[in-house]
């Protein structure tokens, strides 16, 4: 019977088993890959040059377009390897390093999504007490609050989940290195304490999206007592987008860990795997520039700019 000691590499799921499916797959995810790292870089570039971005709403957004770098860049490259290569092996450090990076930028990108919720809530509700609530130095606070605390989490989590022996062998039912697949693979008395330390982490994450619902009441009650349709419509397009993306944040993650045994198979779990790890990433710049004017702006400034230096 196999234990952690014995095991070092790991059997990741392929997304086909032909060649020609292999290869289409690597060329998909090629191209979400690089439209995720243009759209966040554009988004970056955007509100790091242009100084009427530089207020705490895009601020924050410039940390979650970091964070959903990240969160695909932890994923996505070792599946296109993989796809390419015609393998389907990850390095024991390797899925260490994959699972350490993936939990930290996850963790991180609720936390910040949650202090963009704070943010619309002070804005709109207590517009008078938004500098001194929300200033530079509160911002960078509570930022690296955000990813200090998401690699504190990500740290205790990897460290606990690879120090559990295992006896089930080393093939892992996704396409990338994720905690519950590990814990499957573990002794069956072994992986309690992580089980303990991952409710206390699902609890956080639930007190943070209480916080986020909470704060949208408040938000949606202030904007309809609103007498200027102008002033409403301005308030929904900075709030409606982020909105969109903690829905899309988790619902996806929601169904991916709270969907019945019953429906679950291979290649669903393949397919919930992707749609949480790699869609939001690659969609936050687009749900972002759609409704928010400066944002939209600001991106089409650096875009002519870009063209103009090229020629």
């Amino acid at each position: 019977m196999p234990n952690s000691s014995s095991v070092s590499e790991f059997l990741l799921l392929p997304f086909a088993d032909t060649r020609e499916l292999q290869l289409l797959h690597f060329t998909l995810f090629l191209g979400i890959y690089v439209a995720t790292l243009l759209g966040n870089g554009l988004i970056l570039t955007a509100v790091a040059c242009d100084q009427h971005l530089h207020t705490p709403m895009y601020f924050f957004l410039l940390n979650l377009a970091l964070l959903d770098l990240g969160c695909i860049s932890s994923t996505l490259p070792k599946a296109m390897a993989n796809a390419l290569r015609d393998t389907k092996t990850i390095s024991y450090q390797g899925c260490a390093a994959q699972v350490l990076f993936f939990v930290f930028f996850f963790g991180s990108e609720f936390s910040i999504l949650t202090i963009m919720a704070y943010d619309r809530y002070v804005a709109i509700c207590k517009p008078l007490h938004y500098g001194s609530l929300l200033g530079s130095r509160a911002c960078a606070q509570m930022a690296a609050a955000a990813w200090g605390s998401g690699f504190l989490n990500a740290v205790l989590h990897t460290a606990n989940t690879f120090s559990l022996p295992l006896c089930h062998g080393n093939a892992v039912d996704h396409f990338f290195c994720e905690i519950p697949q590990i814990l499957k693979l573990s002794c069956s008395n072994a992986y309690l304490r992580e089980f303990e330390l991952l409710v206390f982490s699902f609890s956080l994450l639930f007190g943070s999206f209480v916080f986020i619902v909470v704060s949208y009441v408040q938000i949606f009650r202030a904007v309809l007592r609103m007498p200027s349709e102008q002033g409403k419509n301005k308030a929904f397009s900075t709030c409606l987008p982020h909105l969109a993306v903690v829905s899309l944040f988790v619902s996806t993650g929601i169904f991916a860990y709270l969907k019945p045994p019953s429906i679950s198979s291979p290649s669903l779990d393949l397919g919930v795997s992707f749609l949480y790890s790699v869609v939001p990433p690659a969609v936050n710049p687009l749900i972002y520039s759609m409704r928010n004017q400066e944002l939209k702006d600001a991106l089409w400034k650096l875009i002519g700019y870009m063209l103009l230096w090229h020629q």
